[in-house]
């Protein structure tokens, strides 16, 4: 089967939820505040990855204006970990990013999530503070990171190729 990134819709709350309670424990979203965010304003974006109809992760992203954008959140279901779900959710982010001309993308991660913080890094994040107590119950701190989007240049024929090769294999459920 193949994982297919598309747009978060209504009939996914339900298994994005539950998805939400098994990574993040106390601290997931409801699905009540799940419905608020996709319903809520314009800026929002989200999105699922979908494989023969499993929801195996999501993001979701606030670019309201201002040349800013906030990462709000990313899953991966623990048994897709390693198959480039989060890389391909988190490339989706920045590039939606990138369409609405924002130039910095901020996000808040936990400090003892070392697995996503490799993650934001490799995709040029870098840590710019810290929000002491941010995730509750636990009081845990927040890493807050941020990426810097610049301008795109023309590409090579050569690097449009591969990105294509990519593009092609992720479509078809190979790791990205």
């Amino acid at each position: 089967m193949s994982v297919a990134l598309r747009p978060m819709a209504r009939g996914d709350l339900a298994a994005v939820a539950r998805l939400e309670v098994a990574l993040f424990g106390e601290e997931a979203w409801s699905v009540d505040m799940l419905a608020t965010e996709l319903a809520g304003e314009p800026g929002r974006y989200y999105l699922v990855a979908a494989d023969g109809g499993v929801i195996a992760g999501y993001a979701g992203m606030l670019a309201a204006g201002g040349g800013q954008a906030d990462v709000l959140t990313v899953g991966v279901a623990h048994g897709r970990w390693g198959e480039g779900i989060g890389a391909a959710l988190v490339e989706s982010l920045l590039a939606e990013a990138r369409r609405r001309g924002c130039t910095e993308v901020f996000l808040e991660v936990r400090v003892d999530n070392d697995r996503a913080q490799r993650l934001y890094r490799r995709h040029g994040f870098g840590g710019v503070g810290i929000r002491r107590g941010y995730y509750q119950p636990s009081g845990t701190d927040a890493l807050v990171m941020r990426h810097t989007i610049t301008p795109a240049a023309p590409a090579a024929p050569a690097a449009a190729a591969r990105r294509g090769r990519v593009a092609r294999r992720w479509r078809r459920g190979g790791a990205a």
